[in-house]
């Protein structure tokens, strides 16, 4: 008997994990992605898995809540993980990876498998039967609107934004040095460093600069995500807000001058060859002509060439506490599965795991199997517990984070120890739900 194909709504990194998992099972999938037909305000490529944002994964130690997050997919066959650790980039302590080779060899390994068929067309209205959505903050209008119309609800709302990228060769190495904060890892960073003169004349330009202006609409229901907030909106919250986030110095020291800057400005490695660099946490809204003048007041960045610069784009999730089960599953519609950042989980990793549970469940429910539940005390399964439990009323993206845990059993003050103990145990957990499940 030939079995119907699963869709899959959607080509990002949850589309992409949730189609892996779903044709890994023995299911026929078609993952349907709008692009190159239609592109969305914040893609540039056609490729799947296309990283909008920035190119790292977070913190790479599984003692740390991203890290613990990668590391539990390793375990589970996650198929964004594979080719993120295949195509990392140095990053000091964060998984970064050369973004287009990794959007590259999803888009092929995806193609070749027999069991997926890559559909490059919009969907405007949520198919029957088993499906997968995972569309992503940037929903296409029409689909948006049958969604709304399917939920009874209005989206939520916030403002994320992306940093400029600059060509390597364009900075100046007399000024910038390659160093990780407090020498941890690998050298991967260039650091462009500021004394208190430099730093202040940078700070009221960046205040002062021009914004690109909102939409009546948007400027009416305008939230910024607090972990990705423009700089200018850091800069214009006190003179030294930067210095304690973004461009703090602690850790830092030029070894040609053996002095700790008074704020210093990074950069991680964009590509494989080093060519090309971003701005660490230098989401922007500046106007175009704004950035490339106020960001070559940074010393070392006088000459620089910008690949591409910041851009701002109004991101849009549902209230997954009201609809949600922490399956995936729609309450009132089982064989409609969420995942990404549409149902309020909030990075690249966040996606992918939703993208492994919503595919894994979606394959169980054509296979006539239960669906399955992480266990709460793992990163992932607190995760969903969370964005299906939370209180609706104020509800607001959610990333990975150790506060989501269960409390270990005894009280640890060191922090470092704590998290390894909610890691050994999350690990520890998700092996034996592993072997419970009967998953390879």
């Amino acid at each position: 008997m030939e079995r119907q194909p699963i869709k899959v709504i959607g080509g990002g990194l949850a589309g992409t994990e949730a189609a892996w998992q779903i044709a890994q099972a023995g299911v026929p999938v078609i993952l349907y992605e709008m692009r190159p037909k239609r592109f969305s305000p914040a893609h540039h490529t056609e490729h799947l898995a296309e990283l909008v944002c920035s190119n790292s994964f977070g913190a790479a130690s599984s003692d740390r809540a991203a890290g613990l997050l990668h590391e539990e997919l390793r375990q589970l066959g996650s198929i964004v993980i594979a080719k993120a650790d295949e195509h990392a980039v140095p990053a000091g302590g964060a998984l970064a990876v050369d973004r287009g080779q990794f959007g590259q060899d999803l888009t092929e390994t995806l193609s070749r498998h027999p069991l997926i068929e890559l559909c490059r067309d919009e969907v405007r209205t949520i198919p029957e039967e088993i499906v997968v959505l995972a569309t992503g903050p940037l929903t296409s209008p029409d689909l948006a609107e049958d969604l709304h119309s399917f939920t009874g609800m209005e989206y939520l709302s916030f403002f994320d934004a992306a940093s400029p990228i600059v060509v390597g060769e364009t900075i100046n190495r007399d000024v910038a040095f390659l160093a990780s904060r407090y020498d941890k890892g690998e050298a991967a960073y260039l650091n462009c460093p500021m004394n208190k003169e430099q730093y202040l004349r940078f700070w009221q330009e960046l205040c002062a600069a021009e914004q690109t202006e909102l939409k009546d609409f948007e400027r009416e229901t305008a939230k910024f995500f607090e972990a990705c907030l423009p700089i200018e909106e850091l800069a214009r919250r006190g003179e030294d807000t930067m210095r304690y986030g973004p461009l703090k110095p602690v850790g830092l020291s030029d070894s040609r001058t053996d002095e700790r800057p008074y704020a210093v400005v990074q950069l991680r490695q964009e590509d494989k060859a080093g060519q090309l660099w971003n701005m660490v946490g230098f989401q922007t809204n500046l106007r175009w002509g704004e950035q490339k003048r106020v960001f070559q007041l940074i010393p070392g960045l006088e000459n620089a060439e910008f690949v591409r610069l910041g851009v701002m784009h109004r991101n849009t999730f549902i209230n997954a506490p009201q609809l949600m089960l922490p399956s995936l599953q729609f309450k009132n519609r089982p064989t409609l599965l969420g995942a990404g950042q549409l149902i309020g989980t909030e990075g690249y990793t966040a996606a992918a795991a939703g993208g492994y549970l919503a595919g894994t469940n979606a394959a169980r429910l054509a296979l006539g199997k239960e669906s399955l539940i992480l266990p709460p005390t793992t990163m992932m399964g607190a995760l969903f517990e969370f964005i299906s439990s939370a209180s609706p009323k104020h509800f607001q993206p959610m990333p990975p984070n150790f506060g989501i845990l269960p409390e270990l059993g005894e009280k640890i003050k060191n922090k470092q120890q704590r998290y390894g103990r909610y890691r050994d145990r999350a690990l520890a957990d998700l092996a034996t739900w592993k072997a419970n499940q009967h998953l390879s």
